[in-house]
């Protein structure tokens, strides 16, 4: 399954908006509010809905989480009766053949029960599909009975958390890995100094490290990301015609391992991962222009705010440093310029 365009009209933030994505690796950069995680969430919910059992207008208001469950709520909030549309065009890459799947809904609409056509060939196309959505949060170290807990209404997280705390649960590899997966887990291991352990009786994450098991929760943040991200490639989420979205990897992450993160993504996506991050970040957007090769498929979507705020400006480029409204480079700049100053 590789996702090709994105349309949304009167949704969230998006009055009018179109996107057509490589079927590598897709990078989101813009200023807060404008969208990022909206898209990723939406694309996300689509994908899951290749299940049967999943509805996608369903699971769009289970990641995104407006009040009551009413998908009306993820109208743009300008005066007049709108209808928000969601069009999602995807294929397969080694045919020509499309699927679309839309939904649309108005302020009328009752709770999740938007009007959705293409779901029935959509199933039966991408029955099978992998994927995986990473939050900008860490969240296994917070897995013991937290789906049971979201179930009785005692706390409020999105299915986002939920289906990432499933996903590392869960063994679906077969046979022995390839070399090139050895290679990357090996790499990320370098960095989290031990391996992922579930312990189903206990419902708790541990990181091991020989004879020795250390509880999620007293491990660094950013080591539990990165181990996270070992899980997920070794039990086999992962793999050729799968879908990863991260939001924000580098949130929490030392520095010196952003490079060998953008060799892992680089990776998968040689080996047939689509992949979708949202960003803020200078060295992890500027790793990909470094690191990428010239068979490797990246590229860059902007998003910004027009000066009234009320219109997103999109923009997209296959190098970094030729987008328009480049708030990550322009921010940047501003750094540099008060650091030069600084010296004066």
């Amino acid at each position: 399954m590789i996702i090709n365009k994105l349309k949304l009209e009167n949704f969230t933030v998006f009055e009018n908006q179109q996107i057509e994505f490589e079927p590598g690796i897709n990078v989101l950069i813009g200023e807060n509010g404008t969208g990022k995680t909206h898209i990723l969430k939406v694309l996300y919910s689509a994908c899951q809905s290749v299940d049967k059992k999943v509805s996608f207008a369903h699971k769009l208001v289970l990641t995104m989480l407006p009040d009551d469950y009413k998908i009306s709520r993820l109208l743009t909030r300008k005066p007049g009766n709108r209808t928000g549309i969601i069009r999602i065009t995807a294929g397969e890459a080694e045919t020509i053949a499309e699927r679309v799947l839309t939904a649309s809904f108005n302020g009328k609409t009752k709770k999740w029960e938007a009007d959705v056509t293409g779901e029935d060939g959509w199933e039966e196309s991408f029955s099978g599909v992998s994927s995986i959505f990473i939050p900008a949060k860490e969240i296994l170290s917070n897995s013991y009975n937290l789906n049971a807990a979201v179930e009785k209404n005692n706390v409020r997280f999105d299915d986002t958390y939920l289906d990432i705390i499933n996903a590392a649960k869960i063994d679906i590899s077969v046979g022995r890995n390839s070399d090139s997966k050895n290679s990357m887990l090996s790499k990320i291991q370098e960095m989290t100094h031990g391996t992922v352990v579930y312990d189903a009786k206990r419902d708790e994450f541990y990181l091991k490290n020989k004879n020795s098991r250390q509880e999620f929760n007293l491990v660094a943040e950013g080591i539990r990301k990165m181990a996270l991200l070992w899980q997920l490639v070794k039990n086999g989420t992962l793999e050729k015609g799968s879908i990863l979205f991260w939001d924000e990897p580098e949130a929490n992450i030392n520095p010196t391992y952003i490079s060998i993160i953008v060799e892992m993504l680089l990776e998968l996506q040689r080996q047939g991962v689509q992949i979708f991050i949202s960003t803020h970040d200078y060295m992890i957007a500027s790793y990909f222009e470094v690191k990428k090769q010239k068979e490797d498929s990246v590229i860059f979507h902007s998003l910004s705010h027009a000066e009234s705020k009320d219109v997103i400006y999109y923009d997209k480029s296959k190098s970094f440093d030729d987008l328009k409204n480049n708030v990550i480079i322009t921010a940047f700049n501003n750094l540099l310029n008060e650091i030069y100053d600084m010296g004066v």
